[in-house]
């Protein structure tokens, strides 16, 4: 059945549709966001959350010309349905196909690619600025959730709008607040009143007039607008607005987000002002599809669902999956060590610490969108002779690097790492693939980096970590399903030990394997076996220190020597073998991801792509010899 949105030229059109047609365009778009997400999966009740305020932005704003900035982009899919993507919609996060966040190589409307947090303030600072020593004209907006607000890059962005002269809009994206009748009429009222143009006229005159009265009137000025903001502070229970205000900003709100005549309103009243505003609506997650409004934080980031029931379709696998394990096994060794403190910035749930939470409340601490903060405070509970673990995506710990080196690693503190995401994750593509971490990890001094092959051998290196107090230790494991390998009793490998995983009676090829990297190596060596080419497969195990004297054992007589990682080549753990053995004049070709971003597409997909698969080591080694 064709629709509005299937006529109409995007964006232009919609700056020349009726209320009536923008909310017939509001419907079509969640439906079609639903319809495609049920099949590809993706962050779908933020998306559907933010429906009307993309319609708005697209029906006041000229976008390429005026620069809409998304904050992460996780609820994105509205503006891109909106900006030309509607016919490749459908293969959404798919290899390929268009990103599932802003990506400025898929189209001039993105401005950024972005897949992070708190930094659209920050960028949207940076446009305003440039357009002013450029004498360009456009409007600049910043769209934020209530979350990535929490994070202090946007407070550092917020600290430097003091005193911006320009326009320049961000726009608070409050998905956490339910829009109660009360709130909402009064929220309605109150900006009625302060975005119309007879009480903005009336603020500046009166600022104006104030301020020339000798030596006291700026002063009084102030003194007189606090007054009246703590009046009707204390009278009406209001204090979002007073915040902002003394931070700089003229403010706009709470109002209805899904309320599309009375957003056009407030953006056309606020793009009119000279100075930063900032305009906070309330939204609710999942809008208009109830099991996503039922349950916001599975709707978050889901695979395929089914449309009428919102039941996931994925026919899961009886093994579990890494961060399971992790999960569980901080539960059991926190059982028997009341030193065990697990640290997470904003992802309990992807970290797989939601029993931990509930189990060991005193000792678990979701700190906020702060990567930075988590590992400067676990480095002080380290310091203190507790034992915390920091779990963390891997693209996620790139954010508290220098906190990893001077906060952690400069004191040599017990901090562990738990990387989860490690290597290819997927759909998410090149904002989140964690596909650096060995590489920056390597040049810490003090810092040992693990790398598990199964789920069992996760347990035993936090086991080992918890155990090791010499220092900082990461664990870096893969967003996978493992191997189902029954787990056993906890055991404590030496650090910087690796282990033979396969020997082939005569072999004259080593394959030297990390992590998610020593399964397919073993396969691809029974391969190759068969057709007579004898290799041995040494399990790593640690990417730092590097096990020297069972690599070297090997290496010197070996034909042929190849490593493989999920991870960037460049200063990866093949660079550190390659090291190595550049001392013994010892050649080595290494399996690993090149010195790219990576897109995204399915993990298996991506893997295959680059070679690190049973298949792609088999034919790496075939075509080596």
């Amino acid at each position: 059945m064709t629709t509005l949105l299937d006529k109409i030229k995007l964006p232009d059109a919609l700056r020349e549709l009726s209320g009536k047609q923008l909310e017939q365009i509001a419907q079509e778009v969640r439906q079609k966001i639903i319809e495609v997400t049920s099949h590809t999966g993706g962050h779908v009740a933020s998306s559907l959350g933010a429906v009307e305020l993309a319609v708005a932005l697209h029906a006041v704003f000229e976008s390429p010309k005026d620069k809409i900035i998304w904050d992460v982009g996780h609820q994105a899919y509205s503006h891109k349905l909106l900006t030309g993507r509607l016919d490749r919609f459908e293969t959404l996060r798919q290899y390929h196909g268009i990103s599932g966040f802003p990506n400025y190589e898929e189209s001039p409307h993105d401005i950024f690619t972005v897949g992070h947090a708190s930094t659209s303030i920050s960028q949207a600072l940076g446009l305003v600025r440039a357009k002013e020593l450029l004498n360009e004209n456009y409007s600049v907006i910043a769209v934020i959730g209530d979350g990535s607000l929490s994070g202090g890059m946007s407070f550092e962005g917020v600290n430097n709008v003091d005193g911006l002269k320009s326009n320049l809009i961000v726009i608070l994206n409050d998905n956490e607040m339910s829009i109660s009748k009360n709130v909402g009429s009064i929220s309605n009222y109150l900006t009625a009143v302060r975005t119309s143009d007879l009480y903005v006229d009336l603020r500046n005159r009166i600022e104006s007039i104030v301020k020339k009265v000798p030596k006291y009137g700026v002063s009084l000025f102030e003194a007189a607008r606090r007054l009246k903001d703590r009046t009707r502070q204390i009278v009406m229970n209001f204090k979002v607005d007073v915040i902002f205000e003394e931070l700089g900003f003229t403010y706009f709100g709470p109002i209805d987000g899904h309320n599309i005549p009375l957003l056009m309103s407030t953006l056309h009243h606020a793009k009119e002002i000279q100075g930063p505003v900032l305009i906070h609506v309330l939204t609710k997650k999942g809008k208009g599809y109830l099991p996503a409004e039922a349950e916001p934080t599975r709707f978050h980031g889901t695979g395929a669902y089914d449309i009428l029931t919102g039941h996931s379709l994925s026919n899961g696998s009886k093994a579990p999956s890494y961060t399971q394990t992790f999960g569980k096994t901080m539960c059991e060794l926190a059982e028997k060590d009341e030193k065990i403190i697990a640290v997470t910035a904003a992802m309990i749930d992807g970290t797989g610490l939601e029993d931990f939470e509930k189990k060991y409340p005193s000792r678990f601490f979701d700190v906020g969108i702060a990567e930075e903060h988590a590992v400067a405070f676990a480095g002080a509970l380290a310091k203190k002779g507790l034992t915390p673990v920091v779990a963390v995506y891997s693209t996620f710990l790139q954010r508290a690097y220098d906190q990893i080196m001077h906060d952690v690693s400069l004191q040599n503190l017990p901090v562990v790492f738990a990387v989860d995401r490690a290597g290819i994750v997927g759909e998410d593509g090149a904002t989140h693939n964690g596909i650096f971490d060995i590489a920056f990890l390597r040049t810490v001094p003090n810092m040992v980096i693990m790398s598990p092959k199964d789920e069992n051998e996760l347990r035993n290196m936090l086991f080992t970590a918890v155990h090791h107090k010499n220092g900082p230790i990461a664990i870096r494991y893969p967003r996978a399903q493992g191997h189902g390998v029954k787990p056993t009793d906890y055991k404590n490998p030496d650090i910087g030990t690796g282990e033979v995983a396969f020997s082939a009676k005569v072999h004259k090829i080593l394959i030297i394997a990390l992590g998610s990297m020593v399964y397919p190596s073993v396969e691809a060596a029974e391969l190759l076996e068969k057709e007579n080419v004898g290799s041995i497969v040494i399990n790593a195990r640690f990417a730092k220190p590097l096990d020297n004297k069972l690599i070297l054992k090997y290496a010197r007589g070996a034909d042929l020597v190849i490593t493989v990682e999920e991870g960037i080549i460049n200063g990866g753990f093949g660079s550190a073998v390659l090291e190595l053995l550049a001392k013994e004049k010892i050649s080595v070709s290494i399996i690993g991801l090149p010195d790219k971003f990576i897109e995204h597409g399915k993990r298996e997909e991506i893997l295959e792509l680059f070679g690190l698969t049973t298949k792609g080591i088999y034919k790496r080694v075939k075509n080596e010899i």
